[in-house]
């Protein structure tokens, strides 16, 4: 068998990927070569040459990729923090961006002896199961409504719990639901939410309009109805001097802070960018 330069397979799937119009080409090629390899990414570089079952391989990862399926559909797992995710059809893909507003809830949390956390929409699981291996000592509730989304969290929860985490507490329900978690009113230190924001209508990328499930991406009331109710739990569980953080729309950057202070019991109410500098997600505190 001809070995082959790794090095040109990966300059030709980042041009292949270039040419479909996808956003990171030649960080999908490279995470896509790792994948194949079983080796991280950062030591590509060590891998020269290759036998032509892995060019194979990887090049029809990226023919895939090419057709705008997503990274991680392809992979498999998605990272948030220090943890990866099992993800698939059927649930949304965790996003980098969250990883801001992650750190900015572990940084509240910092201090805080066995606090206790609620994370709305779950999804996957991601930011509870981030949480709670960044902080054993929590207690970390989790919820979503849809049934899908609740089964890619249970396998979640079940492997990050087999590999010694401290269990999550997850559960089915809707945000709107007023007695939601009611007997944890005033008693939580942190609420995390990333929900459904984009405003109905609004064009989107076609990873995320072929592939991510519609119910977990767009929101009516302009993209702000899951935030509202997002809010109110938030207003009701936090105990004083805990914090919320919600990520929204980059368009929702005056909306939301200002829904925020509408609550009275709500304050040091601030909106944070994402990596790209666009308004991303706002937090606030209990008055104590």
């Amino acid at each position: 068998m001809n070995r082959q330069p790794l090095r040109l397979a990966i300059m030709e799937a980042t041009r292949i990927l270039t040419e479909a119009g996808v956003a990171s080409p030649r960080s999908d090629a490279e995470i896509i070569a790792s994948h194949v390899l079983g080796v991280e990414r950062g030591r590509l570089p060590m891998v020269p040459l290759v036998d032509p079952p892995v060019i194979d391989a990887i090049g029809q990862l990226v023919n895939q990729r090419a057709k705008r399926i997503p990274l991680q559909y392809l992979t498999g797992w998605a990272a948030l923090g220090d943890i990866t995710v099992n993800v698939g059809a059927g649930v949304f893909v965790p996003r980098p961006e969250t990883e801001l507003l992650l750190e900015w809830g572990l940084k509240l949390l910092h201090g805080r002896e066995y606090p206790v956390v609620v994370d709305l929409c779950t999804g996957s699981g991601a930011l509870a199961l981030a949480v709670q291996h960044a902080r054993p000592d929590a207690v970390v509730y989790a919820v979503d409504i849809d049934a899908q989304a609740l089964a890619w969290a249970r396998h979640n929860a079940d492997v990050h719990a087999d590999a010694g985490d401290t269990p999550i507490r997850l559960y089915s329900g809707d945000v709107a639901d007023s007695t939601m978690f009611a007997e944890l009113d005033g008693l939580v230190d942190l609420v995390l939410c990333n929900p459904p924001y984009v405003p109905e209508g609004t064009p989107v990328p076609a990873e995320v309009a072929e592939h991510d499930p519609p119910r977990a991406v767009f929101a009516e009331e302009s993209g702000l109805a899951v935030i509202r109710h997002a809010i109110a739990a938030a207003a009701r569980l936090l105990r004083p001097t805990g914090g919320m953080a919600i990520e929204h729309d980059d368009t929702h950057g005056s909306a939301v802070p200002a829904l925020v202070r509408a609550r009275r019991v709500l304050t040091d109410v601030q909106g944070h960018l994402d990596l790209a500098g666009r308004p991303r997600f706002v937090t606030a505190l209990r008055v104590s």
